[in-house]
């Protein structure tokens, strides 16, 4: 025993699966257990019969329809705690599913694995007792959907956090994230789809936009308008691309008197162009259409990237590579925009950060440059809360960042 236990247990210095994406789906999936959103034991064993990329989305999929079920007969026998923890497992395990099948062509089949993962979530807010309501917004011609979820069902005005998601991330990975730590304060949460985020992307067939301003204010609009929502206590969360947008979109929107930015985001292309070569980015800047797409045509037989730029290109309006690359180019926060900002911002910062390393602190940096407030939060591979939003230390983010946003929204007296 004592030879076994010298040598330490290393899956979370070398990880879960060889696959970095799948390992990091499994530390995402694993994070959502301290908030109920997963179970571990569901998790281990779901993931101990994947074997590759492959296996990921159909094994997911067993998970999800054997929780779905026991879900349903608690809701069916009058058990509504149950119903409301199993929904909102199997619409994880739906997510999961659906991340599986992200980089695939078939429309039809992403679409069917979203439906039910839908319905898990529906059936989740459903089983609240009134507790989480269905809240549209209204954008240019049509509705976002959006979910006010509130402690409970009294319509007592309260602090409300809105929360925007990121590029790829279902609504219900929200819940941990930064909702249910918003409910167990006493604070409302609201969750939503933007335009070319899950609904509005498999559903409505819309696309994102850098100017997520024209987001945020009609979201603001509607919720300062509500009884139930302390317009003067309102404060808002950006998650993964978020740390981009809500940014960018602060610097125009300045009803939100706090925010937290998780991580920052000063440059999204960043993550698309630092693994092109010198030629292409050249190509790039340059404007030359012909050489880029050829080149990265040439690549495309490549299965990895095949399979990354398919899932990554989907949400964006483009008719080419260059045209993609191109409308990725926008979404940069410049130093007019940032000194527009004047939110106070809380931005996270973590260790082996693998999507936009250094950016957090570049954020802070211009921010604080133009005289405005932003606080850095580290977070530490010592802690078990490295990586991109720090998949498996969402209790350490949640309470660090709503102690911050407390001290903002509802100062305390220093004790003598």
């Amino acid at each position: 025993m004592t030879a076994l236990l010298s040598h330490g247990n290393k899956v979370i210095s070398e990880g879960f699966f060889r696959d970095d994406s799948l390992d990091f789906q499994t530390r995402g999936v694993l994070g959502r257990a301290v908030r109920g959103s997963s179970e571990v034991g569901e998790v281990l064993a779901t993931v101990a019969r994947v074997r590759g990329a492959a296996d990921w989305a159909p094994q997911w999929e067993i998970t999800a329809r054997r929780v779905h079920d026991e879900a349903a007969r608690a809701r069916d026998r009058g058990h509504p705690v149950s119903a409301r923890s199993g929904f909102l497992r199997a619409a994880t395990y739906w997510a999961c599913a659906l991340d599986g099948l992200s980089a695939e062509p078939d429309s039809d089949e992403l679409i069917r694995v979203f439906r039910a993962h839908r319905e898990c979530w529906e059936e989740f807010v459903a089983c609240s007792e009134g507790a989480y309501l269905r809240v549209p917004v209204a954008y240019e011609s049509t509705q976002l959907p959006g979910f006010l979820l509130r402690p409970d069902a009294s319509g007592t005005p309260r602090p409300t956090l809105v929360i925007t998601n990121g590029s790829d991330g279902s609504i219900s990975d929200l819940w941990t994230t930064a909702a249910a730590g918003a409910l167990a304060r006493d604070w409302n949460a609201f969750v939503y789809d933007g335009p070319g985020q899950q609904s509005m992307l498999f559903e409505h067939g819309t696309h994102f936009r850098h100017d997520w301003e024209a987001v945020l204010t009609p979201v603001v609009d509607t919720l300062v308008a509500r009884p139930d929502v302390d317009a003067a206590q309102l404060t808002g969360y950006g998650v993964s691309q978020a740390g981009y947008w809500l940014p960018r979109a602060l610097a125009f929107e300045h009803r939100l008197v706090a925010a937290v930015i998780d991580p920052g985001v000063v440059d999204v292309s960043t993550s698309w162009t630092r693994s092109l070569g010198k030629n292409m980015r050249a190509a790039l800047e340059h404007g030359d259409r012909a050489g880029f797409n050829r080149n990265l045509n040439l690549a495309m037989h490549l299965p990895g990237l095949r399979r990354t730029l398919t899932f990554r290109a989907r949400p964006y309006r483009h008719d080419d590579w260059f045209d993609l690359f191109t409308e990725v180019s926008r979404y940069r926060l410049d130093a007019d925009t940032v000194e527009a900002i004047t939110t106070p911002m809380l931005i996270t910062d973590p260790d082996a950060e693998q999507f936009w390393p250094g950016q957090s602190s570049r954020l802070a940096e211009l921010v604080r440059a133009r005289g405005g407030r932003a606080d850095l939060a580290r977070f530490t591979a010592e802690e078990g809360a490295s990586e991109h939003v720090q998949p498996m230390g969402r209790l350490l983010t949640e309470n660090r960042m709503f102690d911050w946003l407390e001290e903002l929204v509802r100062p305390q007296p220093a004790r003598s």
